[in-house]
């Protein structure tokens, strides 16, 4: 049987290496590994992994400045995998160009989820912005005709609401910081109003009916930024 994707997967401590190999390879991942952060850009470069499983605690550089080095020349989705949990870290990481990031300790079946998530906008963020069209549970967003649907109803959103709505919708299970909503929607000039951002984001919830005690849409990461959830179920 072929593999479903090749991993990269960088960390100082054999026994993480391990796990994850077994782990993944029962999943049918093929695992590449690298234990420094030099090993890691060169494996990058060599291997062409789908994806890079990366811990920030590396002997030789920060994880954070592998990620910088690798987005020089490569887009390959990376998933940051450490024992830091302060948010500054995180968004440092996820700013610096990585796409995920989950805590150790870390439950395989959040892992794996992750993985998929991120493979599988790796493999079909091309048709989607292409075609410019996300169906999340019983929304439908249509970017070329401006429009929101609810359970087919059309939802009355501002422009900076919609693209709000849209930079989450397209990156659905992924976290967007802060940083890069600002960025994306108003501007370099407004990557610090993150109120501004949080008084848009409620808006948007209350349109889409949309509890932050129990999101269905939108979850917020505290400090870091938010993530559209991928079913309303």
């Amino acid at each position: 049987m072929s593999a479903l994707a090749r991993i990269l997967v960088i960390d100082d401590e054999s026994q993480i290496r391990r796990f994850l190999q077994v782990a993944l390879e029962a999943h049918a991942y093929e695992v590449v590994e690298a234990a420094t952060g030099l090993e890691a850009v060169q494996k990058a470069a060599t291997e062409e992994p789908d994806l890079i499983v990366l811990d920030l605690g590396l002997p030789d550089m920060d994880g954070k400045d592998v990620i910088v080095r690798v987005r020089e020349w490569s887009q390959t989705p990376i998933l940051v995998l450490s024992v830091r949990q302060e948010e500054a870290e995180k968004v440092q990481a996820l700013d610096a160009g990585a796409q995920d990031y989950v805590v150790k300790p870390f439950g395989i079946k959040e892992l794996l989820a992750r993985i998929r998530t991120l493979l599988r906008d790796r493999s079909t963020s091309g048709d989607a912005l292409n075609h410019a069209v996300v169906e999340i549970g019983n929304l439908h967003i249509d970017v070329a005709a401006h429009e929101v649907r609810k359970d087919g109803e059309p939802l009355k959103l501002t422009r900076k609401e919609f693209d709000v709505l849209w930079a989450l919708a397209r990156n659905a299970g992924r976290i967007v910081t802060h940083r890069t909503l600002l960025h994306e929607v108003w501007g370099k000039a407004h990557e610090h109003d993150t109120q501004y951002l949080r008084v848009f984001i409620r808006q948007l919830r209350q349109k889409l009916g949309d509890d932050p005690a129990s999101p269905r849409y939108i979850m917020n990461e505290p400090g870091v930024g938010y993530r559209m959830l991928e079913s309303s179920d």
